[in-house]
C-alpha cells in the first residue's frame, strides 16, 4: 500500500449536492442544496478530495446529450471553485439501469475507477448519498464509511447497509473529520 494514497468523500449528484428533479440536464433547473459548501469547505479542512460520482441514464434515453451532462458540470465546477471548493473529478454513468455495465451504481465501476486514477485510500474514504445503491456501490469498492441522507422517515432506512443514517448534508459535519 502506497504512503501517498489520498482520502476522498465522495458524493452522489442528485439529492446531495443538487435537488433532484429527475434526469437534470439545464443550468436554469440547477438548485444546490443548502449546506453543500459549507459541508465540502469542511471535508477538505480535513484532508478530503472530493468526488462527485452519479447515475446519468438520461442520456442513455435520449433526454440529453454526453455534451449537455459535459456543459453543466463545467457550470457546476465553476459555482464550487468559486465557493473555495476543488472537486477532484466528476465520473458519471451514461447507462440505462438494464445495460448491464460495471459503472452503474450500485455497481462499484466508478468508484473503483476514481480508486485507480488518483490512488485514493478506499478504508479512509466516505460515501455520501442519497439512495441504497449509493452504499451497495461503496461497499463494494472497499468503503465501509457511508451516509445515507434520507429526509423522510421510509422502509429504506430500516434495511439499508450505511453506517450513518442521517438527515442532511450539513449533520456530515458532525461525523466526518472530528
Amino acid at each position: 500500500m502506497s504512503i501517498n494514497k489520498i482520502k476522498a468523500v465522495f458524493l452522489d449528484r442528485d439529492g446531495i449536492i443538487n435537488k433532484d428533479i429527475g434526469y437534470l440536464h439545464k443550468i436554469k433547473d440547477f438548485i444546490f442544496l443548502e449546506w453543500v459548501f459549507a459541508s465540502c469547505r469542511h471535508f477538505q479542512k480535513y484532508g478530503y478530495k472530493i468526488v462527485i460520482i452519479t447515475n446519468q441514464s438520461g442520456i442513455a434515453r435520449g433526454y440529453y446529450s454526453e455534451n449537455d451532462l459535459i456543459n453543466l458540470n463545467k457550470w457546476m465546477l465553476k459555482k464550487f471553485s468559486n465557493e473555495n471548493i476543488q472537486i477532484l473529478d466528476v465520473f458519471h454513468c451514461p447507462h440505462m439501469p438494464e445495460s448491464n455495465c460495471s459503472c452503474r451504481k450500485p455497481k462499484p465501476g466508478m468508484l473503483t475507477i476514481a480508486c485507480k486514477k488518483y490512488d485514493i485510500d478506499m478504508s479512509k474514504s466516505w460515501m455520501i448519498g442519497d439512495k441504497e445503491s449509493d452504499i451497495i456501490a461503496a461497499n463494494s469498492a472497499g468503503i465501509h464509511n457511508t451516509i445515507l441522507i434520507k429526509n423522510d422517515t421510509s422502509q429504506e432506512e430500516l434495511r439499508s447497509n450505511a453506517k450513518f443514517i442521517l438527515k442532511s448534508i450539513k449533520e456530515c459535519i458532525q461525523i466526518i473529520g472530528i
